[in-house]
């Protein structure tokens, strides 16, 4: 019996690595050498990693009808905006309003009296003038509030009726200022006698007015305020000698 020989196992043919030329690795570009040295487990993490990045694409939602009625509106309404504000500045541009003028032509104290000393009692007329100077606008004057002070104390106040004017038309208005037993500190009630004595007396007149002004069918409303320095000779001379004033918005 002949004895058995093992022979020693077969090791596996070496793999036999591809390796380039260096013609080859020269030519190549530089990303083509790297995946060649990436082994197949990095290949599959860097497949699943772009697969990750790539984003899902989704198919655009249609608008809803009420979402185009919507926007519809609002183009309409814009539209109209920009149409009233271009019609409001050419109107503006042909009619080119002007405020109404405010004067007073004629003033006088018919009496003033000092009982006791602090508490006034006065008596002063003057005429106001009222003038629309714009040759197309109608102007109704629905307020008028005038009031008399002296050195900022007011002495009287007097709400007048409401009154029209055509264009280019002018009005006068009586207005008579009653002061009954208004208080003054000692100090302006001594400078107010002053002044009667020296035959020449200071008034304040402040005036608010709520016009109106119409074109055909289109009006709006405003105020304007008005102040006039009057200076008057006591009585029983009763004449106006000096007046300034002027109309504000």
């Amino acid at each position: 019996m002949q004895p058995l020989s093992i022979s020693p196992p077969h090791s596996p043919p070496p793999i036999k690595q591809n390796m380039l030329s260096p013609l080859y690795q020269f030519v190549l570009p530089k990303q083509i050498r790297n995946l060649q040295n990436l082994t197949p487990d990095s290949l599959l993490y860097s497949s699943k990693f772009r697969s990750r990045e790539q984003p899902i694409l989704r198919q655009p939602r249609k608008t809803k009808p009420i979402v185009w009625f919507a926007a519809i509106l609002c183009m309409i309404f814009s539209i109209l905006i920009i149409l009233f504000g271009i019609a409001t500045l050419i109107i503006f541009l042909a009619v080119q309003p002007k405020n109404p003028v405010f004067d007073t032509p004629a003033a006088s104290l018919s009496a003033i009296y000092f009982n006791p000393p602090e508490f006034i009692n006065g008596d002063v007329t003057f005429l106001a003038n009222f003038s629309n100077p714009n040759r197309r606008l109608s102007v109704r004057y629905e307020y008028l509030h005038v009031q008399l002070y002296f050195s900022g104390s007011l002495m009287a106040a007097q709400v007048l009726r409401p009154f029209s004017q055509s264009p280019g038309e002018a009005s006068l208005v009586s207005v008579r200022l009653l002061s009954s037993s208004v208080y003054l500190p000692p100090n302006l009630a001594m400078e107010l006698q002053r002044q009667v004595q020296s035959n020449r007396v200071v008034y304040n007149m402040k005036g608010a007015f709520r016009v109106r002004v119409r074109l055909g069918l289109i009006h709006y409303s405003y105020w304007l305020h008005g102040e006039c320095h009057l200076e008057m000779t006591s009585p029983p001379n009763n004449q106006l000698k000096e007046h300034e004033g002027d109309l504000m918005w």
